[in-house]
């Protein structure tokens, strides 16, 4: 059985939340925005498509909203909205396996974007590794099985405790903690297939960078 975590809904939250009920827009963009990134991520994780994972948050949003007399603050607003939005996830992905399977058509290569990866005003050069590795890291990531991706995400990029992923996964947290040992292994596994390679051409020394310090010890030499 999964075990719940004891969280109340606070003070701010509460006033928030009946605010949202009575259709004030304001509410529900502050909700919105608070609980967009880990929401988006969920789903993103569970379907392996940005357009698709898009498309389920905002499916999720309108269930959420439109229901939103049926929370009883007895979790957190936002495990609340992540059930949601994984029931809504799951049953896309289920609704396409059907129809791929019905179809026979294989389903596109989507492209990832799931980690922001932090950039403070870098040179072209460095931009272009930063997104290289991103793109690396994105592809390994949506490489996990389902059940390893989906606890990968909530634990190390949304930074959910064991017992916040279990209660949104209805998991025991035993199984949290195996299944991210799991996909950490294989990611690192996953890495080192694509990084391995290009390890011996790490710490290029070459071209002008070896000519100057050549021209620079023939000049102290005096041999220039």
């Amino acid at each position: 059985m999964p075990l719940g975590i004891a969280a109340q809904v606070t003070s701010s939250e509460t006033e928030l939340i009946d605010r949202a009920r009575r259709r004030d827009p304001g509410a529900v963009r502050t909700i919105i925005q608070q609980h967009n990134q880990r929401l988006y991520r969920i789903a993103r994780s569970i379907l392996r498509d940005d357009a698709e994972a898009e498309d389920a948050l905002q499916d999720a949003y309108l269930r959420a909203f439109t229901h939103l007399q049926d929370f009883r603050g007895e979790a957190q607003l936002g495990t609340w909205l992540s059930r949601i939005v994984i029931n809504e996830a799951l049953g896309r992905r289920r609704r396409r396996q059907h129809q791929a399977i019905v179809t026979d058509v294989p389903s596109p290569s989507p492209a990832a974007e799931v980690i922001p990866f932090p950039i403070n005003n870098p040179d072209p050069e460095t931009s272009m590794a930063q997104r290289e590795i991103r793109a690396l890291l994105e592809r390994a990531i949506d490489n996990l099985p389902d059940a390893f991706r989906t606890v990968l995400v909530a634990r190390v990029i949304e930074g959910m405790s064991v017992e916040e992923t279990a209660d949104v996964l209805e998991l025991r947290p035993e199984t949290v903690k195996t299944r991210l040992h799991r996909a950490r292994k294989l990611l690192r596994e996953e890495m080192e297939k694509h990084v391995g390679p290009v390890l011996n051409d790490a710490f290029p020394f070459a071209g002008r960078r070896c000519e100057r310090v050549a021209e620079a010890v023939l000049m102290r030499l005096g041999l220039n």
